[in-house]
């Protein structure tokens, strides 16, 4: 062995032991210890927060700067870059960004690869090609920009495929977990205990929907939304109760509370002037404050969905490992920032009321129609998927007994 491949891999060794001291130590340890991809996963976040809000910003506010922005001759003495298509140019670069990223990790399994290091290092040179990339787009012409708008809607449908299967993902691994040898008779009262509230806050949900979303006899479009979300509840229990698939209550009470959410935030996406919704406004301000909350836990709760579905890259492996090794990376870098970058796409989408020539009040977040019959649309698809989970397992397996007698 020469003196050069000995020194590497004392190095490779002694980045192992490195991060295993980091993987098993607490969670300020991440940040204390200098780069890594614990800490790179949260920072990522971060860029990806501050493109949130610089995209708000541009849409509410842009119009203030407009002077500003009057040598950009790409959007038109700044006209072009305010609104929903300086949505649109932020959420280009932000998207741009993270598919380069994706682009320059992706494969990457081991801790001792160079591209980890690029992966979790690297920030300044990081910081401005993320820069640069946000600026970039305010340079294009609009025809660009519009044809990005288009693509936007494909990628932003990705993102909401991804978070589905994730959260499908997520729910079985929990139900086969509670069901397992090891703590079957251990879980058995909390499985139950948690299914009975899963179910309660289902239907407790789908009462205060039909009491808040149909003041009317009239608001037949939102009955209709409310009482399917009740069949599909019940189709979903059935299903999982059948003798042959018999998976039990817990993964269809939480795929409910899931469900439930999608109805109900569907609704919640109906423009403000529809009668059967009922938008909260006071004259003493408290409207203002509680609209201005609403948008802030949205964004959080769409940077907070993207990083746990980056982070979930096992559930889309066909092939699971069930003993990782000690270097293994701990998580897919590609699939994490593929994930962030149809998630700038969707936040886009939100933004937008995934229509650009439609027209957002500041502080609002996904309203509009075609908000509406995404979310519906996504609710919908998120039971086939449930219900093909179930009983996909039961097709195959009879089609197998098929060709073997033959």
């Amino acid at each position: 062995m020469t003196t050069s491949e000995g020194s590497t891999e004392e190095m490779e060794g002694s980045t192992i032991e490195r991060y295993s001291k980091i993987k098993h130590g607490s969670w300020l340890d991440q940040f204390r210890h200098g780069s890594n991809p614990w800490m790179a996963r949260y920072l990522y976040a971060i860029l990806f927060l501050i493109a949130n809000l610089l995209a708000w910003a541009v849409r509410d506010y842009g119009h203030s700067i407009l002077k500003e922005m009057k040598r950009l001759k790409g959007c038109n003495g700044g006209e072009d870059c305010m609104g929903a298509e300086g949505v649109l140019r932020v959420s280009l670069g932000c998207s741009l960004f993270y598919f380069a990223m994706f682009l320059s990790t992706a494969g990457t399994s081991k801790l001792n690869d160079r591209r980890e290091l690029w992966h979790s290092g690297w920030w300044s040179a990081k910081l401005f090609m993320n820069i640069s990339l946000i600026v970039l787009p305010f340079l294009l012409p609009a025809e660009i920009i519009s044809i990005y708008g288009q693509v936007a809607h494909f990628g932003a449908g990705v993102f909401l495929l991804i978070q589905l299967i994730s959260i499908i993902s997520f729910i079985t691994w929990l139900n086969d977990f509670c069901h397992s040898e090891k703590y079957a008779v251990r879980c058995h009262v909390q499985m139950m205990l948690l299914a009975t509230v899963a179910y309660v806050i289902c239907i407790l949900g789908i009462i205060l929907m039909y009491i808040w979303y149909t003041p009317q006899p009239s608001c037949l479009l939102n009955i209709f939304f409310i009482s399917w979300t009740l069949v599909l509840l019940q189709l979903m229990t059935s299903v999982s109760l059948h003798p042959k698939v018999n998976a039990g209550f817990l993964t269809p009470g939480f795929m409910g509370l899931y469900v439930v959410f999608l109805c109900w935030s569907a609704i919640r996406s109906e423009p403000a002037e529809e009668k059967c919704i009922r938008k909260a406004e006071s004259p003493t301000g408290k409207g203002d404050w509680f609209t201005i909350i609403s948008f802030v836990v949205a964004v959080l709760t769409i940077v907070i969905a993207t990083f746990s579905t980056g982070i979930d890259s096992k559930c889309f492996q066909f092939k699971k490992d069930d003993a990782p090794e000690e270097d293994d990376v701990p998580y897919g870098y590609g699939f994490f920032h593929f994930v962030f970058a149809t998630g700038a796409m969707y936040f886009a989408m939100l933004l937008i009321g995934w229509n650009p020539n439609h027209a957002m009040k500041k502080f609002t977040i996904d309203v509009g129609w075609t908000s509406t019959w995404v979310r519906v649309v996504n609710e919908w698809l998120a039971v086939c998927v449930y219900i093909w989970m179930l009983v996909a397992p039961i097709i195959w397996k009879s089609r197998q007994v098929a060709t073997s007698n033959v």
